[in-house]
């Protein structure tokens, strides 16, 4: 931690991840490149220069390519919903549209020939690598950073790629592009393995997203531009400030405006009990926020699937598409938290539920604005952004405190009463320091007690087919209950989380020689095909961008557990040095 950063969190401003980032950077800035600062932190602060955007066709591929479109995905034309989303055509859409009249109105109208002729599929990235369960496993993460990461993007006429003008880390698998709230955790192994000057690349990227848009999409896709996902812009913003100190928070200050501007969009002429977009205010006239999506029509990327949603629900389309988006935006796509019998995705209501996360996400973003307003010597707008995060922060624990269970829920607005499901996301406002310490010691009892799994914390109680459920366990949530419970003294707890995650996944790890998306987390051993986890739209992916980037930092902060995993698993060499 820098001598500047030292000051500023005396001043009395330091969410409790500062203090584990400021371990990360300790283990790794010795061998910073200084060569990768950001230009506005090495030119003292400096206004950045900003390149003029690439031009993009900002519609939609199922907006361009209309009847066409439907056709491909309604026919089952590729396996995945999401490659005909990513195909580039190889004439203007006008041209293929008006070719697609001709031939489809023939008798012998061929439509994979058609798209073939038509279309050139974006190539999938597959991992380009051959699977080594004898690598040691920080090897296969550090290689991984090289593997996923992809240059800055030439424009494609008519892709529905949005360009980045940084290198950038992926997912993995399917997942072939940037994506929101991932990139935190990612960025988190990137600074643990020494690859600052690629995390900054990333906060970048999402700069540059909200200076051409105004927000961050879910992902850097022209169909994923009516959403955002969980807002972790100010959390990366942290995260840099840890390595180069305040001034992180005066470069991306502009940024960090205009999206909390996209989130609170509407608010000032919202009545008592109604809802625009992400804002809510309710009787009592306190402004809190919900999931939200622009568009009411299939998702280009699960077109078939939410059209069959939608025919089995017996709502009416729109209503439902608007509320499966939504659940997009969530990033918890999908989990019985947003369902209102917990069981059928037709369901689906996340618009009426105001959900503990997003809501300690925007209040954590409320209190960064004001401290990065002090930064900058502007302590009135400071005060306004301070009382605004304090009001939420009341209401969460007002609305959102369930008292019986020791839970943080989600408060379902449109009723007037809190949900009552106990899920992962519990952990999220002692992660961000938003609870009482007694709300703190609950909590912990109900993970320990209701969540915790021999492989990890379980995303919620249920096991209903949906991958945001039981019996699977996420990296995301296992790196915010082990931050959350050390910083509310449940050191003991968080050990012992961190513990059975590293395990679980050191163990699959012996059997596949990769690193997945999600794991099961219930069962006292790994299953034969790894231990990964499943449910859900897609088959699981490997790679997987976020796990590598929190078992990096988990690894390195809990090395007796650790080496005890690797102990038993003799296939897998010990690291050669710590953190790398």
């Amino acid at each position: 931690m820098t001598a500047a950063y030292r000051v500023a969190a005396r001043a009395g401003w330091r969410p409790p991840v500062m203090a584990m980032l400021a371990m990360l950077v300790a283990w790794s800035a010795s061998a910073t490149p200084a060569a990768h600062a950001p230009a506005s932190v090495a030119a003292g602060g400096a206004s950045r220069t900003r390149a003029a955007p690439p031009p993009v066709v900002l519609q939609p591929p199922s907006v361009l390519f209309g009847d066409l479109y439907r056709e491909v995905e309604m026919q089952h034309v590729f396996g995945d919903q999401k490659t005909f989303a990513d195909a580039v055509p190889r004439k203007p859409p006008e041209q293929v549209m008006g070719d697609y009249a001709v031939a489809s109105a023939k008798p012998d109208f061929d439509l994979r020939a058609f798209v073939a002729a038509h279309f050139t599929l974006s190539r999938l990235d597959r991992l380009d690598f051959t699977p080594r369960p004898d690598q040691p496993i920080a090897d296969y993460i550090a290689r991984m950073w090289t593997v996923l990461q992809r240059r800055p993007d030439a424009t494609q006429s008519f892709s529905s790629l949005l360009p980045l003008r940084y290198p950038y880390v992926v997912p993995g698998g399917r997942f072939s592009e940037i994506y929101y709230w991932d990139s935190y955790f990612t960025m988190l192994g990137l600074e643990h393995d020494r690859r600052h000057d690629l995390a900054t690349d990333m906060i970048r990227n999402m700069a540059s997203l909200i200076d051409r848009y105004g927000h961050i999409p879910n992902g850097n896709r022209t169909y994923y531009l009516s959403r955002s996902e969980p807002p972790f812009f100010a959390c990366m913003i942290d995260l840099m400030a840890a390595h180069d100190g305040p001034q992180a928070y005066l470069t991306y200050l502009p940024e960090l405006a205009a999206e909390y501007r996209y989130w609170m969009q509407g608010e000032d002429d919202l009545a008592p009990g109604r809802a625009h977009r992400h804002v809510v205010r309710l009787a009592d006239g306190i402004v809190m926020n919900r999931y939200w999506d622009d568009r009411d029509v299939p998702r280009d990327e699960s077109y078939a699937e939410d059209v069959a949603t939608a025919k089995t629900s017996g709502r009416p389309p729109a209503e439902i598409y608007r509320e499966l988006r939504a659940g997009g935006e969530t990033g918890w796509d999908f989990s019985s938290r947003w369902l209102a019998d917990g069981r059928t995705l037709g369901t689906i209501r996340v618009t009426q539920l105001l959900p503990v996360d997003l809501n300690s996400l925007i209040a954590h973003m409320e209190q960064t604005l004001a401290h990065g307003y002090e930064l900058r010597g502007e302590p009135r707008r400071a005060d306004y952004f301070r009382q605004r995060a304090a009001m939420r922060i009341a209401a969460i624990r007002r609305l959102m405190w369930d008292q019986a269970d020791g839970v943080f829920t989600d408060y379902l607005w449109t009723d007037r009463r809190q949900t009552g499901t106990i899920t992962a996301a519990t952990v999220v406002p002692l992660f961000l320091g938003l609870a009482t310490p007694e709300e703190g010691a609950r909590v912990a009892d109900t993970v320990r007690t209701r969540l915790l799994r021999p492989g990890g914390m379980t995303t919620s109680l249920d096991a209903d087919g949906q991958q945001w459920d039981g019996p699977n366990g996420w990296a995301p949530m296992q790196w915010m209950a082990v931050v959350g419970l050390r910083a509310y003294g449940k050191d003991v707890l968080a050990a012992d989380i961190a513990s059975r995650w590293i395990e679980r996944q050191i163990a699959a790890y012996t059997r596949s020689g990769v690193l997945l998306e999600k794991y099961n987390v219930r069962d006292d051993r790994t299953s034969s095909d790894g231990g990964g986890g499943g449910g859900g739209e897609y088959p699981l992916q490997v790679g997987f961008g976020w796990t590598n980037g929190v078992l990096a930092v988990l690894m390195q902060l809990y090395p007796g557990t650790t080496r005890a995993s690797l102990e038993t698993n003799p296939a897998i060499r010990l690291p050669a040095s710590p953190g790398h």
